[in-house]
């Protein structure tokens, strides 16, 4: 549709409502064709300092050079969080109690950095459409009756463990 649009040549003698409509049309089909490329340029720039940098994160299921460059961002150097516990309190991703009574139940912390949160959330959902070992768990944490929310808290956390090992370690040579 978009290519469609693009080549529109609307005719001045149709009415003036149709020709205005047709050249408004093209006009946006032509600029989201120039945004387009110029997100594809910037996401080429920030791959190419994102493997500069730290080219392990981008081996990682659902990290790509835009989520990777985020958490590479909050993250900043080697020892800025003391441990992954920090670390997930810097996504917004540590557990928070939220009991009540005979409950014991957490929820999902409501601070810390949105943009890293959601990076983390994209790489959550990333691994549940497309890890196997990742649908196994959500698989067998809905069988013990987890709600997907919950699921998906546990794991961000998970991941964010994953994530500051590997950013403090360095990959691994095994």
């Amino acid at each position: 549709m978009l290519a469609t649009a693009t080549r529109l040549r609307p005719a001045t003698t149709r009415d003036v409502e149709v020709f205005t409509s047709l050249t408004v049309l093209r006009e946006l089909a032509r600029r989201v064709s120039f945004l387009e490329t110029e997100a594809t340029g910037h996401e080429h720039a920030i791959r190419a300092i994102v493997r500069s940098w730290r080219p392990d994160l981008l081996t990682l299921t659902g990290v790509g050079p835009i989520v990777a460059a985020t958490v590479l961002t909050a993250w900043s150097h080697p020892g800025r969080c003391r441990n992954d516990a920090a670390f997930a309190m810097l996504a917004g991703v540590a557990p928070i109690p939220a009991s009540s009574g005979k409950t014991v139940r957490y929820r999902l912390n409501r601070s810390g950095d949105r943009q890293l949160n959601r990076a983390l959330h994209t790489i959550v959902l990333t691994r549940l459409r497309l890890d196997e070992t990742t649908q196994a768990y959500a698989d067998r944490r809905r069988a013990q009756g987890k709600t997907d929310r919950e699921i998906k808290r546990c794991l961000k956390r998970y991941v964010a463990r994953e994530l500051y090992r590997l950013l403090e370690n360095g990959p691994s040579t095994t």
